[in-house]
């Protein structure tokens, strides 16, 4: 996935979600202008149900919409801090261009500041508490046996904190930068800025050390080697066996070889899938007939479409020649093998294709499950 398109799902994405949140908001005041809690209620409403259309809809690509959850990404070692920065950036930028629209679209001024005092210990405790709950919720959810149920999960904790939060739930910098542009209901004043980016932020670090500690299976962080293509550093692992899947497009030679190679070396310490963006009808005969040679079987070996599920309960995706058309999810691990396309090619550039992937699979167990007794190569 290119920067480029993480960025510009980013862009609109928070633009939208800042629409809604200012525009729902000024609808409100002006259809229920002396009913404070009706007003609440249609904002919460409209929030939650823009959060999870925009995240059922921008999620293959990507859908935070939010420096806080970029923040824990990297953290977690997910994302490079260079793409973290560019995210954040154009996270604001989103925000700033959603409060303009939400402004013009009810005939106000493109920019208004807010006159509207928020602070005190008491909403800086509940920014505290909804950004904690709201990043559980992402990675957590995320790490579910159903990942695809996070729109809905974040859309139902932000509409639910307007109400059980005393800061009605602000919980994004980006968010909160921008409303400081609208003096409407939604707005917040310059002044009271600082403080609630603050309680943000202090709830964002409580809750990647909660992260990290309820799933451990989300690599370390690390400054370096974060690259595509790079060594990456040694992941953590719990009870349960570390799953890894293998992606390219067609699904019939390099993520085939990955997987029947990872299957044959962890013994069941470690789960492998393989998928491709493009799935073919069967894998390479050129790739089988190889393996076969060297007593590894690939009979069971079927393309198979790569799904984001099948990403978000994998604790590292390994991409191989598929590049952008590979779906990104937060809290996975990505790292790039480039490594030859073994279709249409002799059995003797086959089998360097075959080595170079049998060393890398050999380096990846040894990270994923310290102290492995890996039998020897197959390569000879």
């Amino acid at each position: 996935m290119t920067l480029a398109r993480l960025a510009i799902a980013e862009l609109v994405g928070t633009a939208f979600l800042v629409a809604a949140v200012v525009g729902s908001g000024i609808a409100a005041e002006r259809l229920s202008p002396d009913d404070v809690g009706l007003q609440l209620l249609e904002n919460s409403i409209a929030t939650g149900a823009v959060l999870v259309a925009l995240i059922l809809a921008l999620r293959p690509v990507s859908a935070s919409f939010n420096p806080v959850v970029t923040l824990a990404d990297r953290f977690l070692g997910v994302i490079t801090t260079a793409t973290a920065a560019a995210l954040i950036v154009v996270q604001v930028a989103g925000g700033l261009l959603g409060v303009t629209v939400a402004n013009l679209m009810f005939d106000l001024d493109a920019v208004s500041v807010s006159t509207q005092e928020r602070g005190g210990s008491g909403q800086l405790l509940g920014e505290v508490v909804a950004t904690i709950g709201l990043v559980l919720v992402v990675f957590g959810t995320l790490r579910s046996d159903r990942p695809e149920t996070v729109a809905f999960a974040v859309g139902g904790y932000i509409a639910a904190a307007y109400w059980f939060t005393s800061s009605t739930s602000f919980a994004n910098p980006a968010v909160t930068i921008a409303r400081m542009l609208s003096d409407t209901f939604a707005g917040i004043a310059p002044a009271s800025v600082p403080a609630f980016i603050g309680a943000e932020l202090i709830g964002a670090l409580f809750a990647i050390a909660l992260v990290r500690w309820l799933y451990p299976r989300i690599g370390e962080f690390d400054d370096q080697n974060l690259a595509p293509g790079t060594q990456e550093p040694p992941m953590t692992t719990d009870d349960h066996a570390p799953q890894v899947v293998f992606a390219c497009v067609r699904n019939g030679g390099r993520s085939v070889i990955s997987r029947v190679l990872t299957e044959h070396y962890a013994r069941g310490a470690v789960t492998a899938l393989s998928a491709g963006t493009q799935p073919g009808e069967h894998i390479h005969a050129e790739v089988a007939a190889v393996l076969e040679k060297l007593g590894l079987d690939t009979s069971r070996e079927r393309p198979t479409l790569l799904t984001r599920d099948a990403i978000a309960s994998s604790d590292v995706a390994i991409t191989l020649g598929c590049g952008e058309e590979c779906p990104y999810v937060p809290g996975v691990r990505y790292v790039d093998w480039p490594v030859q396309d073994p279709a249409g090619q002799d059995e003797s550039a086959v089998r360097a294709i075959v080595a170079d992937l049998d060393a890398r699979v050999r380096d990846l167990l040894v990270e994923l499950v310290p102290g492995i007794a890996l039998p020897p190569s197959v390569v000879h």
